[in-house]
This record gives structure tokens, C-alpha cells and sequence, in this order.
């Protein structure tokens, strides 16, 4: 089978709180007759773009593809991902008002009460790509902050004032574990890295109806079950940042369910896959090709490309000065850990990074 760089096309969710410009990330969909609050861009039933899966979605797509695609990590006797759903879900976020206060539950509750909806818990971290000046997001309890406290919040109507406020500025980075409450403020532009998972337990949405005056459903018995309280597990992050003579590099989190980089350069930048596991590299400033062997293909802003575990040594040749986010689903703890010494992480700043 051929090995190249995959280009995957998105697929756009209505949602209450979403905006009716999502430009500049997509600068042809502006003045939307409906908000949309979501571009999901490793879905389901998100397209190739090229590549020898064009026209097929990634569903169905990855029950079909090779280890030189996926990755002999995916390949292993008892691995978490021998089947199903593709392990990462990559979204972009529009953000124009508040979104309801939830909470995802973990894979051990989700594989106990969720195995209609596939059985895997949500545990995800945010990129802010734009922030308006009072932007900000909730995550977590506050420490004082009791199951029975909560429970009165709900019945008042004050749910946010619970939860830890978080201003936010373009660049930031945000954790946001299984079983964390939390929302995102108005004003946000995200990308978004998950587990691919969509349980939400939605606690409180301000009121909000839809086009027929319905409010949208609530599933507090379920939230108030997986949300942890006391310790703070989430929450913005410290990145590790290391400048090499090709490019800076910040390593933004690292979990069981994935790893995230962020690449920044100027000038070509020589890069090259690992037989272990796929890659995905989400471009968000920049534009100019992805070059491997004798071929090549265009990157832009809000593209998304699959790099195949195979396809070896390639170049990104900008055009344009370039930031990207890659993440790809981590092996074991102490892989990780050497991986990050190898790119010139600091132990003690590798130790912030860790969150399995």
C-alpha cells in the first residue's frame, strides 16, 4: 500500500453557543445562517482528502489500514486500541458564548454504564488559538467545594462559582482530565485533543432553549457521580519549551491517551515518523508543502495530516513563518520520559509534562 501524508476534511456541528464567523481559521464560512461550535476534524466520519483512503471516512478507514499506518503500537496482543474508533479526536472550537458546566467521566465509568455509546471515557486538553481580552475558562473545583455544597449550587443556580476561574490569552494551554468540571467562557477559539469520545454529563446550562423553546437535556445523577472533588488534577499548563537551530519546540502535555508538541519555524524543518504510532500534525499558522522523497503536498491553516508511521523521513517547507500542533497516543510512561530527554527536556520540567 502507499505510505504519504493524509489530509483529513472536517465536518461542522451546530451548537447554541457556537459563532456565525469562523474565520480566520476558515475564511469561507462567514455570516452562517447557524452557529457553529465545532469543526471535528479526526471524526468519524471526517474524509481523506487524498491519499490512497480518498473519499473514505477515517471510520471506516482504520479498520482497514496497515501497521506501516497505524503504527505497530496498534498492532500488539492486548493493546487499548486493537479495534474501533480511531484513538484521537481533534476538534476546533468556537467558542462566542459560555458553554454548559460538565463533566466527562473516566474509561472505568464509561466502560460500567456507557458501552452503547462505546464504552471509553473523555479525558481532553485545550490550545486557545484566540482569546478575546476577558476570555476565560472553569476547571475544577474550588478546594472547599463539597458534593453536598455542589448539589445547593445547582439547586441556586450558581454552579460557576464552584469552579476555579482560568483567565486565558492566545497560547495558552489548558488540561482538562476525566472527571474534572468545567466550561469555556465566551470569546474562545480552541483546538481541541481528546480521547475519541463525545460523553458529556451536562449539570447546568444556563436556561438555554432551542429553536422549539426545549431546554437541552441535563444529566446530573451521572455528573455527580464521576466529578472529583478536592484535589485539582487539571488546569492550565506549564509548558516545557526547548529552541533547536531548526525550530522551537514547547511540549504542551503528555498523557496516557496522548502527547502534545507544539512546533514552531521559519526556515525547513527535517522531521521523520516513528514505527510505533501515527502522527497527526494540526496546522494552525503558516502555509507551504510537506515534502517526502520526490513528492510533495500543500499545507494551510486548519489542515490536519495523518503521517503515517512508515512513511519515514519528510521536511515541512514553509512558505510562510509556521506553528503546528503534533500529538500522537503515547507508549508506556518511561518510553515518554525518553523521549522527551532525547529532544532536550529538562527531567525536572519533563516531570510537569506527565499525567498518566
Amino acid at each position: 500500500m502507499i505510505v504519504c501524508p493524509a489530509r483529513l476534511d472536517p465536518v461542522f456541528s451546530p451548537r447554541p453557543w457556537g459563532s456565525r464567523s469562523l474565520a480566520p481559521l476558515f475564511p469561507e464560512k462567514i455570516n452562517l445562517m447557524e452557529p457553529i461550535g465545532e469543526a471535528w476534524m479526526t471524526g468519524q466520519d471526517s474524509r481523506f482528502a487524498g491519499g490512497p483512503f480518498a473519499g473514505k471516512t477515517l471510520g471506516e478507514a482504520w479498520s482497514e489500514m496497515p501497521s506501516e499506518w497505524t503504527g505497530t503500537r496498534f498492532d500488539r496482543p492486548g493493546s487499548e486500541f486493537p479495534a474501533g474508533n480511531f484513538p484521537l479526536l481533534v476538534k476546533f472550537i468556537f467558542a462566542e458564548e459560555k458553554l454548559s458546566v460538565q463533566v466527562h467521566p473516566d474509561d472505568e465509568f464509561a466502560s460500567q454504564h456507557e458501552k452503547a455509546a462505546g464504552g471509553r471515557g473523555k479525558t481532553e486538553m485545550w490550545y486557545s488559538l484566540h482569546a478575546r481580552p476577558d476570555a476565560e475558562v472553569l476547571v475544577g473545583m474550588k478546594p472547599d467545594v463539597t458534593l453536598e455544597k455542589f448539589q445547593q449550587a445547582l439547586a441556586e443556580g450558581n454552579a460557576e462559582d464552584c469552579l476555579q476561574r482560568v483567565c486565558l490569552a492566545a497560547g495558552d494551554a489548558i488540561f482538562v482530565p476525566a472527571g474534572t468540571a468545567h466550561t469555556i467562557g465566551g470569546g474562545n477559539t480552541f483546538c481541541e485533543i481528546q480521547q475519541h469520545s463525545d460523553l458529556t454529563y451536562r449539570v447546568y446550562d444556563y436556561n438555554r432553549r432551542d429553536a422549539q423553546g426545549r431546554a437541552r437535556e441535563l444529566h446530573t445523577e451521572k455528573a455527580l457521580q464521576v466529578i472529583r472533588f478536592g484535589e485539582k488534577h487539571g488546569g492550565k499548563l506549564e509548558p516545557a519549551r526547548v529552541a533547536h537551530k531548526t525550530h522551537h519546540e514547547s511540549h504542551l502535555v503528555a498523557c496516557r491517551y496522548f502527547a502534545v508538541e507544539k512546533w514552531e519555524f521559519r526556515n525547513p524543518l527535517p522531521a521523520a515518523s516513528s514505527r510505533d504510532h501515527f502522527d497527526l500534525l494540526i496546522f494552525f499558522e503558516g502555509s507551504g508543502a510537506i515534502k517526502w522523497g520526490s513528492e510533495s503536498v500543500p499545507y494551510s491553516p486548519a489542515h490536519v495530516w495523518l503521517i503515517p508511521a512508515a512513511l519515514g523521513d519528510y521536511e515541512l517547507v514553509p512558505q510562510s513563518p509556521t506553528s503546528l500542533l503534533r500529538t500522537f497516543v503515547p507508549g508506556e510512561l518511561s518510553d515518554h520520559a525518553a523521549h522527551l530527554e532525547k529532544r532536550g527536556v529538562q527531567k525536572d520540567a519533563a516531570a510537569r509534562l506527565l499525567r498518566w
